[in-house]
């Protein structure tokens, strides 16, 4: 039988093949590192391939961004000045009506009178040589009421007859009026007595 000689390469062969190898790959990492100017577009790189931070400081201006293409979101707040006041629009319609209020403070008001009778006057003389007869009366408002207002009266309403209220003034109790007091005049041409009568409205 023939013997079947296997041949082996020497280590000078090995070592030349190893550095033909290494500038292979040395020559094709230097052609994909020099690329031709202007020759990556669009359908070489990846969508969202670019990223903020790939973007050099101040790379993208003004030059570089369509014409009304940013929206108010793209700024930060208080970059974008407000703008005119703009013309008042029309009124809108009518809104639902509320809930009732809470209740006032003046939750029960109660008629307080008193009443003095004025003698008439003495002589039937015209005004001013006849004399007025006064008298006076106080009404005040019971326990826990406050007065709020006050109003005077006579017993007759006949036309001409002088009847008059002096004054009438508020009484006040430690910083509160809790009633009234006011003084009527009798000068009536009929020589009558007339009852003057002082009302008050107390309220809790």
């Amino acid at each position: 039988m023939r013997s079947i000689l296997r041949w082996r390469p020497s280590p000078a062969m090995v070592v030349a093949c190893i550095a033909l190898l290494v500038a292979l790959t040395g020559t094709s990492v230097a052609a994909i590192s020099a690329l031709p100017r202007n020759s990556v577009g669009t359908l070489q790189l990846r969508p969202n391939a670019v990223t903020n931070a790939k973007l050099r400081n101040n790379a993208v201006n003004s030059a570089k961004v369509a014409n009304r293409s940013l929206l108010r979101s793209d700024f930060a707040p208080g970059q974008l000045p407000a703008g005119p006041v703009g013309p008042q629009g029309p009124a809108g319609p009518a809104g639902p009506a509320g809930p009732a209020g809470p209740a006032g403070a003046v939750s029960n008001v109660t008629v307080r009178q008193g009443s003095v009778v004025v003698p008439g006057s003495s002589a039937d003389k015209p005004t001013p040589n006849t004399l007025w007869v006064t008298r006076g009366v106080t009404v005040n408002c019971n326990s826990g009421e406050k007065a709020m207002s006050a109003g005077t009266g006579w017993s007759a309403d006949v036309d001409d007859l002088e009847l008059a209220t002096v004054y009438m003034k508020p009484v006040v109790t430690n910083n509160v009026v809790t009633g009234w007091t006011a003084k009527g005049a009798n000068n009536a041409r009929d020589g009558q007595n007339h009852t003057f009568t002082l009302y008050v409205l107390c309220y809790t």
